[in-house]
């Protein structure tokens, strides 16, 4: 069995950048930071590469250590009153080849002291975006119900922001209406520290992806784009 991507010292790096997070730590720390996180999370990135392809041709696994799967460490303090200057997590983001951004379809992992978690699908879709999936819930209620439903359902839990009530425009007494009251249309699958770090991680998280992989087909068809 190959050697395991992730390691319990990426979480003690994860855990002690949260009690000092300002940049003199960080850089006394830097080596730890390359070889305990990314470094092992651009491995993973580039060996789920073909298994990615065999789900669907049209997501991608980039491994490069800027502008890919990889999300950058450091937090965009311009418009935050917290001004830390780093994440005390690790998101890698295999998203639709249409996408630019966290905003398109995809598959996302999650990697947080205490905090572990698998989630697929569109989280905070634009306006548009948002309207094409709620319309397309009413048009093939059928599809929606069967691409929420096993193996999806099995694996994963529906997540996400709500809205309190039926957005406008759209049938208050829908039997779907809770449905499109969303405002994510993400399932989440929690883990565990101990199963990212096991060496069948890879082999795990490519049957769960897997198993998602007609919830992510329904997104795409209501999103107009390929899968």
């Amino acid at each position: 069995m190959p050697d395991a991507h992730f390691s319990p010292a990426l979480f003690r790096f994860l855990e002690e950048l949260a009690a000092h997070n300002d940049r003199e730590w960080f850089h006394a720390n830097r080596d730890r930071y390359e070889s305990d996180l990314r470094e092992p999370a651009l491995r993973f990135i580039m060996d789920f590469g073909p298994r990615l392809d065999a789900i669907s041709p049209h997501f991608r696994a980039d491994p490069r250590k800027q502008g890919g799967s990889l999300f950058r460490i450091h937090r965009d303090v311009r418009f935050s009153k917290d001004k830390s200057p780093y994440k005390t997590h690790t998101g890698i983001q295999f998203r639709h080849t249409a996408g630019k951004d966290a905003h398109a379809p995809g598959f996302y992992l999650h990697l947080e002291p205490a905090q572990v978690f698998l989630g697929i699908g569109i989280w905070h879709p634009d306006g548009p975006t948002l309207r094409a999936i709620r319309e397309a819930i009413v048009d093939d209620a059928r599809g929606w119900t069967k691409a929420k439903g096993p193996p999806f359902g099995g694996a994963f839990e529906l997540a996400g922001d709500t809205l309190s009530r039926a957005p406008s425009g759209f049938d208050k007494e829908h039997p779907l209406v809770d449905d499109l009251r969303r405002k994510d249309f993400i399932g989440v699958a929690s883990l565990s520290e101990k199963d990212v770090t096991t060496p069948g991680f890879l082999d795990d998280f490519t049957a769960r992806c897997r198993s998602g992989a007609g919830f992510i087909r329904w997104l795409c068809g209501a999103v107009g784009v390929a899968f």
